[in-house]
Parts: structure tokens; C-alpha cells; sequence
């Protein structure tokens, strides 16, 4: 997973004027959904761009012939760009999707109510931390829901050091009623590639 907040660095230091790279301004955070997303996906590098992101892919031209990543240089066969317009929200159809990296669910106010409950209480807990990050990704994509937004998780939980930290990540699948893009991230750090769905 360190790979993708690598692929990231690379990137944020070669666009660093373009905000929606790094979701930096002049040293500062910006909170928002991430609209770039870098992520290393069996095995390839990629990033992934959303809204505004695409089009700033678009318009850049990413092209790559290597990477060089804290000093190892990796040569890059080919890269490519692919766009596509897909549905985005609550449907009449459940989909069903597999976790292609960690999710990271939890935060500090969450992680000790997580701990202390039991199995059902934690799949409760779970479930209702993924439709919360359904809509708070919707919010930022400034796209309103109006249906009910249904999950079934099936998940679980894995060790993985995050920052230096030792954190509880979640690998597994679930299903909705929420259509979403293959390889979006859902919940904390998805720029960095965490999170990242791909529909079965």
C-alpha cells in the first residue's frame, strides 16, 4: 500500500501547481473527496480521475516513460487512458463489489466502539460507516441522494501499518443498491489508493 502514496508523491511534485494532484493549497490541507486518486492495482500504477480530475488528466497528457520513485527508476512499457461515463448513485439493481485494496473504515472515535462490540454489533457499526462514506463522497461529488442507500458487507478485518501506525484495515466484498466507478476509493486516504472497489 506504500506504493500508492509514492506514486502520489511523484505525481504531486511534478504538477504541484495543479491543487487536484496533491489537494494542497500555498502548504495547506484542502478536505475534500479526493478527485485524483493514485493507486497501485495488481501490480499497475494508476491513477484515477473523477470529475474535474479526468479532465485535468485529460489536458496533461500523462505520459510517462519511467517513474522515478525515491530514487529507483522503473521504465514504463505503456501507459494508458481510459474514459468512460458510468452510472453514479442509488439504482433499482444491486451490484456487487470486491475490495482491490484495504479499507480503511475506522477512525479514532469509532475504533474503541468498534473493539468493544460483538459480531453483530459490529457489522451494525460497519455498515452504517460505508453508507455514511457513500454519502459523503456523493456530497462532494455534488450529487444529491434521494433513495435509501442499502449494503450488505461481508468483511474482514486486517492488520496494516498506516503513517507508522499500526491501524485495523477491512478486505472483502459488499453488495448495494449504489452504483459506483470501477476503482474509486471509499473511506479514509483514498488518494493514496485505499479503499478502491471494483465491481464482480
Amino acid at each position: 500500500m506504500r506504493d500508492g502514496s509514492k506514486l502520489r508523491g511523484f505525481f504531486a511534485k511534478k504538477y504541484s501547481s495543479e491543487e487536484l494532484m496533491h489537494n494542497h493549497r500555498e502548504d495547506m490541507n484542502i478536505y475534500r473527496y479526493p478527485l485524483v486518486q493514485y493507486k497501485v492495482i495488481d501490480g499497475i500504477p494508476t491513477l484515477l480521475g473523477l470529475d474535474e480530475g479526468s479532465n485535468l488528466i485529460l489536458d496533461i497528457g500523462i505520459c510517462e516513460e519511467e517513474l522515478n520513485i525515491e530514487g529507483t527508476r522503473f521504465c514504463l512499457d505503456r501507459a494508458e487512458i481510459i474514459t468512460e461515463s458510468t452510472i453514479f448513485g442509488t439504482t433499482d439493481k444491486i451490484s456487487q463489489y470486491v475490495f482491490k485494496t484495504p479499507w480503511l473504515a475506522l477512525n479514532q472515535e469509532n475504533i474503541t466502539k468498534y473493539n468493544a462490540a460483538d459480531e453483530i454489533e459490529k457489522d451494525d457499526l460497519l455498515t452504517k460507516i460505508l453508507i455514511g462514506n457513500l454519502l459523503s463522497m456523493a456530497k462532494y461529488l455534488n450529487f444529491r441522494v434521494e433513495d435509501e442507500i442499502r449494503v450488505k458487507l461481508n468483511v474482514k478485518p486486517m492488520r496494516l501499518n498506516f503513517k507508522g501506525k499500526v491501524m485495523v484495515g477491512f478486505r472483502g466484498e459488499f453488495k448495494s443498491n449504489f452504483s459506483l466507478p470501477n476503482y474509486i476509493g471509499i473511506g479514509k486516504s483514498v488518494s493514496r489508493g485505499y479503499g478502491s472497489i471494483k465491481k464482480i
